[in-house]
């Protein structure tokens, strides 16, 4: 046994405790025989670096990893990366145009082999981050989402979906980068508020006809102007007599002198504005259904931009030649003046204080506008010819897994949520305009008809003797990702490790990314692999700012967690992380808790020192050794009953209250009770105990907290192996109630002596005479039992039953037993009457005046949310103040 130091350094401790895990192959030690247990990490970009959300998602996933192993299982966490096609393309074309070059300077296979020299470089940094926090994946079998073997699996499930009428090329709207020329998913959009205008124009009536009111044209307001170039159609709602007799008429654009119906739809809303909607389809999400409708199929529809959303002639040759090439919002400001000029333009007429009108061209509005995430420009809705998966079809399957148990979804309200996604789930766009990423396995020839097939040879064979180019475009990252539960297995071939460890048994994954990865795997793992990929589904919230807002750059408020990590450990951060994850709820991100489980580590390590110094050695038996004494009777039985709380807490995936329980039974029961119980009175039954039960505790902390606990395995004894692969306590120790219900009489005593004296401003060196009056035949066998303990641990002597002498004195009350402390000659009963009569006074005083405000709907409803939930907290403390000091002075009667 190693003399444990003073202190512990937790980088020290950390560096050199993984390096050892991952060289002797530990994170999957061979269990042929074991009972599988599988479970897949969303995979990370490989352009990333550790944030705040990655510590989380991973410390519970290494927890629920770390217990299985412990409890015997073949614990398989799959590990890998994504390819991240937008965000490493980006990364490299930075690099090139600080070199002065441009991706098009060079051909597609010398770009992308470039791509592949970046990841031999710097692709590894989220994968050496993830290693600091101590998570336990197979490295051994990493996979990336480009590698060879998975890129197959890519192709053949592309092939096989359009083989089954699953996959198809269709014109529709997409999210339009410009910055990039491609197509983006609606995770990649991010939703701004700017500052816009809101337009209203005269749309006259074609033919002479008129509304009831006599008016020649219709009005429609728009907050992009230049859209109008592209107009098919003004919509207007079927009940609203304004418009039933003009539905089905013309409208002749001023612009373009585009005819075009009226039609009837329920879109268009007779309370907002006009009541009449301009529909552009070939530029709007939602005119684009509109526009459906109304019987203009996709292929008719007008585009009016080319890739860098510059103005283009429309189909029908109607766009003036004016506007050509103009960017978008230069068009916006063109289509302005003209409409104004032509007196098409109804004008933003406001007052001034003084009464006077004024009037401007539009409307000051806070617009919601889309911008790509990454490149930064406004996203432009555009139709084009994409890939389409038909979601719709292979979201049957999963939607009646959830309802029929074969997937839970943990927490359980999110099925609401689930179950309306997927029962309302659009055409999911696949291919990208990017040259980084698994290029479309499809062909065309010169009349534009695909052959879709493995290879080009293949598809040559399908299209006989006529040319073929092969699709420049690739697919977006989440369809490879989402046959991440099977690609990573082997898959396309029937591989040992596919069969024992398919389907998994959990997946952890934010909330933020349900529709995006979680049911696209669970789609494609049922399609071809005709089960379920995981089991359990469990969604974990944000973490946010100790205020509760959304952690963001431009805020100022993101935490780096490999700095907590500098700073505490990984140790403290994991720890926090579980402690903090409530079913349902975010994490607010708390530093001061950080440190506070880095203090919980340094009592661990101490409480380590002191059994060291005590003679306590590992101990040599799993099961409970045989003991006598209550204390040790006891902590044997509170040691059972962690055990069976974690186990409970664990079945149930709350995290948070599998740490709680461990932390409080290390800090409360072990170290604050335990310890001080036995202090001078080590025996060798006592050894024995406490070496076993200090055994247990590290290894049902040992998932949250791997890296400590493995230090202290290894320095307090002789070991048969590392704590990593140990075997989990089992909950089978008789339980003694007796032992449990006397130590707990004695914790109970002695807090509550401790509590008087404090209150009471009882000197810390003196010792009180203690007299107990209306004592059970039990409670006198437990004095006498817990005499030595009770003297030493409360300050008490001079113990005797009866009545009380005469004079001030505080009175405790525990089951039936009163306790009296005599304290003449000990205070000035007198003056602490006073002092805690007129601090009660102040207590109650903040505490009614708190009350007050929080009763003040005004308060509730007008102030800052911190500053209700801060007046709450004060209340909560003060009227705590409050019953504490009322309690001390009843005490003194």
């Amino acid at each position: 046994m190693t003399e444990l130091p003073k202190t512990f350094d937790p980088a020290d401790i950390e560096a050199r405790w993984y390096a050892h895990w991952e060289a002797n192959g530990l994170f999957r030690p061979e269990r042929p025989d074991a009972v599988p247990f599988t479970i897949v990490n969303p995979p990370p970009n490989v352009t990333g670096s550790l944030h705040i959300g990655h510590a989380l998602d991973n410390t519970l996933q290494d927890i629920a990893v770390r217990y299985e192993r412990l409890r015997g299982k073949d614990a398989l966490w799959v590990v890998g990366t994504d390819h991240a096609g937008i965000a490493t393309q980006m990364v490299v074309e930075r690099q090139m145009n600080a070199r002065g070059e441009k991706r098009t300077d060079h051909s597609r296979e010398d770009f992308i082999a470039k791509v592949w020299e970046w990841k031999a470089e710097s692709g590894g940094t989220i994968t050496r981050q993830l290693r600091r926090l101590g998570c336990s994946m197979d490295w051994a079998n990493e996979r990336f989402t480009m590698d060879e073997g998975f890129s197959k699996a890519v192709v053949r499930v592309f092939v096989e979906l359009h083989k089954r009428g699953l996959l198809y090329r269709d014109k529709r709207l997409v999210n339009w980068d410009p910055h990039f020329r491609s197509a983006i998913s609606d995770l990649e959009v991010e939703t701004k508020e700017t500052q816009g205008g809101f337009w209203r124009f005269r749309y006259p009536l074609a033919d002479g006809v008129t509304l009831a009111d006599g008016s020649d044209h219709i009005v429609v307001a728009t907050t992009r102007p230049e859209t109008m170039l592209a107009d098919m159609a003004v919509a207007v709602h079927p009940d609203d007599a304004r418009y039933k007799d003009v539905i089905g008429k013309d409208i002749l654009q001023p612009v373009t002198g585009r005819r075009f119906r009226i039609v009837a739809d329920e879109h268009a809303d007779p309370e907002l504005g006009s009541g009449a909607v301009k529909i552009t389809p070939g530029h709007d999400f939602n005119d684009f259904e509109v526009g459906k409708r109304a019987g203009i199929a996709a292929a008719q529809m007008l585009n009016m931009f080319d890739a860098d959303a510059k103005v283009v002639q429309t189909a029908d040759g109607l766009v003036p030649d004016a506007y050509l090439g103009l960017d978008r919002f230069d068009a916006r400001k063109a289509v302005v003046e003209e409409m104004k000029a032509l007196g098409f333009l109804m004008p933003h007429v406001t007052k001034t204080k003084e009464g006077e009108e004024v009037a401007a061209d539009f409307e000051p509005r806070t617009i919601q506008t889309p911008y790509g995430d990454r490149s930064g420009v406004v996203i432009e809705p555009w139709l084009t010819d994409q890939w389409y998966v038909d979601a719709a079809k292979l979201a049957v399957a999963p939607t009646q897994a959830v309802r029929d148990g074969r997937i839970e979804i943990v927490p359980r309200t999110w099925e609401k949520t689930f179950f309306n996604w997927m029962d309302n789930i659009q055409p999911w766009c696949v291919s990208r305009q990017l040259w980084w990423g698994h290029r479309i396995p499809a062909w065309f020839d010169e009349d534009g008809n695909a052959f879709v097939a493995e290879t080009e040879e293949q598809a040559q064979a399908q299209a006989g003797n006529r040319k073929l180019e092969r699709d420049p475009d690739v697919l977006d990252t989440w369809f490879s990702s989402a046959l991440w539960p099977f690609g990573t297995l082997g898959w396309p071939e029937e591989t040992d490790l596919l069969k024992r460890h398919y389907p998994g048994d959990l997946l952890i994954s934010g909330f933020d990314i349900l529709f995006f990865w979680d049911a696209r795997m669970a789609m494609m793992g049922m399609e071809f692999m005709e089960e379920v990929p995981w089991k359990t589904l469990y969604l974990h919230g944000l973490v946010r700012a100790a205020d509760g807002q959304k952690m963001s750059k431009s805020k100022g408020n993101v935490v780096d967690p490999l700095g907590l990590i500098d700073k505490y450990g990984a140790d403290a951060l994991r720890f926090f992380m579980a402690a903090m994850e409530s079913q349902g709820r975010d994490v607010k991100m708390d530093e001061k808790r950080v440190e506070g489980y880095r203090n919980f580590a340094t009592k661990l390590w101490n409480a380590a020192r002191f059994l060291q110094a005590n003679g306590v050695a590992a101990s040599t038996a799993h099961e409970a050794p045989h003991a006598t004494l209550p204390v040790n009777r006891w902590i044997v039985a509170e040691t059972v009953g962690c055990v069976q709380a974690i186990d409970v807490a664990m079945a149930e995936l709350r995290f948070d209250a599998a740490a709680n329980a461990i932390y409080h039974f290390v800090w409360d029961q072990f170290c604050d009770w335990y310890i001080e119980l036995t202090k001078g009175a080590m025996d060798d039954e006592t050894r024995a105990v406490a070496g076993w039960a200090f055994d247990q505790i590290l290894v049902m902390l040992h998932p949250f907290m791997p890296f400590i606990t493995e230090e202290l395995w290894s320095l307090t004894g002789a070991r048969d192996n590392e704590l990593i692969v140990a075997r989990w306590p089992q909950a089978l120790a008789a339980v003694d109630s007796e032992a449990q219900a006397e130590i707990d009489w004695l914790i109970r005593l002695v807090g509550a002596i401790r509590t008087a004296r404090t209150e009471l401003n009882v000197p810390p060196g003196a010792r009180l005479p203690m007299v107990v009056r209306d004592g059970s035949e039990e409670t006198h066998r437990r004095l006498d039992r817990q005499g030595v303990a009770l003297a030493r641990l409360g300050r008490v002597e001079n113990l005797s039953f009866g009545d009380a002498p005469p004079g001030g004195a505080a009175q405790i009350v525990i089951d039936e037993a009163t306790y009296i402390l005599p304290l003449e000659g000990v205070i000035d009963i007198a003056a602490e009457k006073a002092r805690l009569a007129k601090a009660l006074a102040a207590a109650e005083k903040e505490r009614d005046g708190l009350g007050n405000r929080l009763n003040n709907p005004a308060f509730v409803e007008k102030a800052k949310p911190e500053a209700v939930a801060k007046a709450r907290e004060d209340h909560g403390e003060k009227s705590a103040e409050a019953q504490r000091l009322k309690a001390a002075l009843e005490r003194l009667g």
